[in-house]
């Protein structure tokens, strides 16, 4: 029995949120396909590392009947990179203001490889028992910092619920990309402050993205207020995935 419905006859979209966000950052994208009669799952990604993730993804993914799109936002790109290598099932990657790293590559690394980016100056930390930290970005600095282009009252609540991810995570490197294999598309802000647009350009460019978006003046989390952008792009990667 497949973890979702399957009878409509469309590919499964799995959904993956990256830090400092959860699963209810995709409720408008998730209305729109559900409303489109796709069968969808945003998945609680663990964001304690980034195997530990690929494979807690992999493990979802093996519920699942029929073909998948993976749509990944930040962090959550360098989860589906990792998760869909090798799974026949997987038609499309859908990254969202997401990473996608080569063989070796870390986050961190990638993000820094240009100009632009500002997180590190807005993270605070917390010490696990194991010895290992995780990171929050600083409720005060999220808005401008994560989601400018979402109003401040809903960045405020996004701020209070969002979810640490392992500061190892997001040095750890990465393995074989999926995106060699299966189709990527690419959609992401102009102003994010996370991921510079310079870096997502270069990573869309080099994975050969069927179609790449750039929404001017889009922050980190585009994908919140310009849902339905992001809704048409898994709908156009479904398409071509049959």
């Amino acid at each position: 029995m497949s973890i979702t419905d399957t009878t409509s006859g469309k590919p499964t979209v799995v959904l993956v949120h990256g830090a400092f966000a959860e699963s209810a950052s995709w409720n408008g994208v998730i209305a729109a396909l559900l409303g489109d009669g796709f069968p969808a799952i945003a998945v609680a990604n663990p964001l304690r590392g980034v195997k530990y993730d690929a494979d807690y993804l992999r493990s979802v993914l093996a519920q699942i009947q029929g073909p998948i799109v993976l749509v990944g936002h930040s962090y959550g790109g360098t989860v589906i990179t990792n998760g869909a290598t090798g799974n026949g099932q997987v038609k499309a990657l859908v990254y969202v203001g997401g990473f996608a790293p080569d063989t070796g590559e870390s986050a961190a690394e990638l993000a820094g490889r240009y100009e632009g980016g500002s997180l590190g100056e807005t993270l605070t930390a917390v010490k696990l028992p194991t010895g290992e930290t995780d990171l929050y970005i600083r409720q005060d600095r999220y808005h401008a910092q994560f989601a400018a282009d979402s109003p401040a009252a809903d960045a405020a609540v996004m701020a209070v619920t969002q979810r640490p991810i392992v500061e190892s995570a997001l040095n750890e490197p990465s393995a074989e990309p999926a995106w060699r294999a299966i189709p990527s598309w690419f959609l992401f802000g102009s102003e994010d402050k996370n991921i510079p647009a310079a870096v997502q350009r270069f990573m869309a460019e080099r994975a050969g993205s069927r179609r790449t978006v750039e929404l001017a003046g889009g922050s980190h989390t585009v994908g919140i207020p310009e849902a339905a952008a992001v809704v048409e792009l898994i709908r156009e990667a479904a398409a071509a995935g049959r």
